[in-house]
């Protein structure tokens, strides 16, 4: 490159060229957007600045959203830099502008950062609609509907046995063995793999992986989601793309072991892994593209269930009282002689009103994931323009009062009706809205009730009196986890631990 080469972009590299070319961007766009206004006007929200709109706190922002939920009304506007954002907070408006214009909200912005450059645009969650969505989302659905999870219930119950056992042996790391048991669920069921330790590497790789992209699906983490030309900056991207080499990596040897044992003619188990190898041409995907589809089984149900789980376990020990009613259940439906198992669920219903209550108490996912307008909605008025992100965001939908009466309240009742089963006209919305709902919901639940079946079956949970919990002490990451907390476990099938693991001698065989 010739000096006079180097030194123009050494110029334009300048900490003042670059604020110069932002302003200008957004002018640019506050210029288009007045010209082009339509009559109605945005949802109201919050004023911002006039160039770069609205600031985000660095953390928990949908706390934050929730506040301006019930200052501006269930839908309202945010902007940042070029885009604008409505952000939906209630149960009703979510249905109406995600669920009903589902087609028109499939989409999702484009996101340069997590989606581009450590997902190399191939992970499911974050690909924009259109042919590598639909061919990727078809082959996913093949595997994880809901009449698959029968096929799943031996794995599932054979490591919830295990995570059991990993509680009675070291109980002060029960955060660690819910992550053990999500990480071998995920590498059972998408490469067909028995992994029995934490400390497996391969199991230290996935977790890496997960934990970094819910570090960097923050909102307004990396300014180059809001103002794009950032990416041309030698060196502001390579956290991530050194990222997207280590996940690629592993994703691909996974699946390269995969495909030599079937080369080999070796027994290889059932998979989604061995499934997408024998139908990657019917299912035209590049090699990539079927490496990280087998590896989007980590995000649709290892690092959410883990963390689900936990929560679980936190709102056991603060919540005896609904612990209690739970117990009752399983007293009378399935006793002391035999274990649940994945067949009992429907005869269980305050066991799942458990399962949902924390699901909308404290969403793994709190703050949802954008999706883009692709055409004009109305609604109530108001105007969602054609290319603006719409969130959902799942912490204030699971707050709406009309809904869930006192919503701050951890009560499993409120998911009962007056015949003492389930009431069909509730939905937790933890997974996401409309055409993108996640793909693994099904999965994810089916471990989450299978683990808290059979840890209430096994134990009493109990709080630690020598160490109290916060139960607002949770990670800042996009997919959040309780931060360490400690409960002690109590065996209540039995008298000792002892006999709680020869109870489940034969269980899940």
């Amino acid at each position: 490159m010739t000096t006079s080469l180097l030194g123009a972009l050494e110029s334009l590299l300048h900490p003042q060229n670059i604020a110069a070319f932002a302003l200008a961007f957004t002018l640019l766009a506050l210029i288009r957007q007045w010209t082009t206004r339509s009559r109605l006007p945005l949802p109201p929200g919050p004023p911002g600045n006039l160039i770069f709109g609205n600031t985000l706190p660095p953390a928990f922002a949908y706390r934050h959203f929730e506040k301006w939920t019930q200052e501006y009304g269930p839908a309202f506007t945010i902007r940042q830099g070029l885009t604008t954002t409505v952000v939906i907070g209630r149960l009703q408006a979510a249905i109406d502008i995600m669920e009903k214009e589902g087609a028109a909200t499939v989409d999702r912005p484009r996101n340069i950062s997590a989606g581009e450059t450590l997902s190399g645009g191939m992970r499911v969650l974050l690909t924009p609609a259109g042919e590598r969505f639909k061919k990727m989302r078809r082959a996913l659905h093949a595997h994880l509907q809901p009449k698959s999870i029968t096929n799943y219930a031996p794995v599932l119950e054979k490591n919830a046995k295990r995570h059991v056992f990993d509680i009675i042996e070291d109980p002060s790391n029960h955060q660690d063995h819910a992550k053990l048991y999500s990480a071998s669920v995920v590498m059972a069921l998408a490469y067909g793999k028995d992994t029995k330790s934490y400390d497996d590497p391969e199991v230290q790789a996935v977790i890496r992986c997960l934990t970094r992209l819910g570090n960097n699906l923050r909102p307004g983490i990396w300014k180059v989601d809001t103002y794009p030309f950032l990416k041309y900056i030698p060196g502001y991207l390579k956290e991530l793309q050194d990222g997207h080499s280590e996940e690629l990596g592993l994703f691909k040897n996974q699946l390269s072991t995969v495909r030599q044992q079937l080369e080999r003619g070796d027994e290889v188990p059932q998979s989604f892994g061995k499934y997408l190898i024998e139908r990657q041409k019917e299912l035209e995907l590049s090699d990539d593209e079927t490496a990280y589809l087998a590896g989007s089984m980590f995000g649709a149900g290892s690092d959410t269930t883990a963390s689900a789980i936990s929560i679980s376990v936190m709102a056991a020990a603060c919540y005896p009282e609904y612990q209690q009613r739970v117990w009752e259940e399983l007293e009378t439906v399935i006793g002391k002689e035999k274990a649940p198992t994945m067949a009992d669920q429907d005869m269980l219903p305050q066991t799942m009103a458990w399962v949902l209550e924390t699901f909308r108490w404290r969403p793994v996912s709190a703050g949802g994931f954008a999706h883009k307008a692709t055409k004009d909605i109305i609604w109530n008025g108001y105007l969602i323009p054609k290319g603006a992100s719409v969130l959902g965001n799942v912490w204030s939908v699971g707050r709406d009062p009309e809904y869930f009466p006192e919503p701050e309240s951890f009560n499993p009742q409120r998911w009962i009706n007056e015949d003492g089963k389930l009431r069909e006209d509730l939905r937790a919305h933890t997974f996401g809205f409309g055409r993108r709902v996640c793909p693994g919901q099904h999965m994810a639940a089916a471990s989450v009730y299978i683990n808290t079946a059979l840890l209430f079956w096994s134990f009493k949970i109990r709080a630690d009196p020598r160490s109290q919990i916060d139960e607002w002490a949770f990670t800042e990451s996009a997919n959040t986890h309780p931060l360490p907390f400690n409960v002690i476990f109590e065996p209540r099938v039995a008298s000792n631990t002892d006999g709680v693991k020869e109870l489940l001698e034969d269980y899940g065989l």
